[in-house]
């Protein structure tokens, strides 16, 4: 079924696309020929410069369903009734590789949530981790420098990887969760989601709560083991985005239960472990996990660079009763997640369909630059205004923090039971023998290459600082495959 002419960008129909117009036959080509030109030009600006992390992945669109009342504890608006829906979209991501890179491969996985909810699009930025590998944003670009290709050899280097990690050691915990059985997974249907960061949440009283996210799959956690990625990576390189878009293609849609674990905000200073610091869990006695919502994907999208390249996503993106925790980390992405996508898309990303809210409308006073569609008119751009214009609610989104003390470059605050390996150490001992087999089998084929020894004997160290045992079974399989 036709649609009518071809035609050029200016919508001129196209005579001849097969062949350049030339000064006879076999002559140059004529500079006049524009449709030409067009073409070649636009095929030059195809590509936007890709996420410097999390840049090969994958989307999908569904609903998030509401299954248990949580308005003691927030008062956003897509989460005020049980069996209220709301329209997502979700971006799924191995971190460290480029575009096109392989998706079986050992690296955590992005889970970008965006919620088209009517008081605005919600972000909630994560990992199928609920850890990460520092607690502090002014060390991650250093922690990526590590993961990608080095400056001089143009390659990733084990040395640069396990240099950074042997020196900060708070990434002990999510290291050994990273080269455990979860560390690749067999497909993105296949993992859990989690928000990873602590976030606010607030009642239409003004009462003040802490609040993780976690998504459990409910197709079953699977995974694969080095061997077994070795070979799919080589076979099909696309082999996470392949399933999850035919999964969708034939109805077999795939769907998390959302739960979340609660804190009072009184318990915070007092917890026995810092409940900001990302490289730290709260553990599930202390307070458990109660089921919010379902999320299901039912739909693709039907232009992956236009809704999955250019879809942006920044966890400073809230909603009224949703806010920021004092997590450093968070805290830094609030800014970076924006800023990078003003620079990779532009600064009228949030115009493009997949990223504008889907279900309310956006009124600022900000106009022009790069590719503005000029949808707000004649309408005045600035606020107050006399004619009409869109006023401020005086309402905050979240509720404020108290802080004391002297501005200066501080470390995040230790609590009771806090330090850099006790929660890596209790992971390990949660691990049947067989895991614990596995993961330092893991441990062992990523460290064998590293050159110098300082750095290895570093990495087993704080293994060893975790659990005795895991540092002497570690050290022994180094051994024996560095000879």
């Amino acid at each position: 079924m036709t649609q009518g002419p071809l035609t050029t960008e200016a919508g001129a129909p196209v005579a001849d696309n097969q062949n350049s117009e030339t000064a006879g036959v076999g002559g140059p080509v004529l500079v006049q020929d524009q449709l030409l030109l067009e073409k070649l030009a636009h095929f030059n600006r195809e590509r936007i410069p890709e996420r410097v992390v999390h840049a090969c992945g994958a989307g999908a669109y569904g609903t998030f369903t509401v299954t248990a009342d949580v308005t003691p504890y927030t008062r956003a608006a897509f989460l005020s009734e049980v069996g209220k829906e709301t329209e997502v979209f979700l971006r799924v991501s191995t971190v460290a590789g480029n575009l096109g890179a392989a998706d079986a491969v050992r690296d955590p996985r992005g889970f970008a949530l965006k919620f088209y909810t009517e008081e605005g699009n919600y972000d909630l930025v994560g990992n199928n981790t609920p850890v990460f590998f520092i607690r502090d944003a002014i060390k991650f670009p250093d922690f990526i420098h590590t993961q990608k290709r080095d400056p001089y050899t143009g390659s990733t280097e084990a040395d640069n990887v396990w240099d950074f990690w042997g020196l900060s050691p708070e990434s002990t915990h999510q290291v050994t969760w990273l080269f455990g059985d979860r560390g690749i997974p067999a497909s993105y249907r296949h993992m859990n989601g989690y928000g990873s960061h602590t976030y606010q949440w607030s009642n239409g009283a003004g009462e003040v709560f802490w609040v993780k996210y976690h998504f459990k799959t409910d197709q079953g956690i699977k995974n694969l083991t080095a061997d077994e990625a070795a070979v799919l990576a080589g076979k099909d390189p696309d082999s996470h985005q392949r399933d999850l878009r035919e999964a969708i293609e034939r109805g077999d849609f795939p769907t998390w239960t959302v739960q979340v674990q609660i804190m009072p905000a009184a318990d915070a200073a007092t917890y026995r472990f810092n409940p900001f610091d990302l490289t730290k869990v709260w553990p599930h006695e202390d307070y458990p996990p109660i089921e919010i919502g379902k999320l299901e994907l039912n739909r693709n999208p039907q232009n992956v660079f236009a809704e999955v390249e250019q879809s942006i996503f920044s966890p400073a993106h809230f909603v009224p009763g949703i806010g920021p925790s004092p997590d450093k980390m968070l805290q830094g992405r609030l800014f970076a997640y924006g800023d990078a996508h003003r620079y990779r898309v532009g600064i009228n990303a949030d115009h493009l369909p997949v990223n504008r809210p889907h279900a309310t409308e956006a009124r600022t006073n900000s106009r022009d630059g790069f590719l503005y569609d000029g949808r707000h008119g004649g309408a005045k751009n600035y606020e107050p205004n006399s004619f009409g214009g869109p006023q401020q609610t005086g309402r905050a989104l979240w509720r404020s923090t108290s802080v004391d003390g002297l501005t200066g470059n501080h470390p995040t605050p230790v609590h009771a039971e806090d330090d850099d390996f006790v929660q890596a150490g209790n992971l390990y001992r949660l691990m049947s023998q067989e895991e614990r087999e596995r993961l330092v089998a893991n441990l062992a084929g990523a460290l064998a290459p590293v050159s110098r020894e300082d750095i290895v004997a570093r990495a087993i160290g704080n293994f060893a600082s975790a659990d005795a045992d895991f540092g002497k079974r570690l050290e022994a399989a180094v051994q024996a495959l560095r000879g």
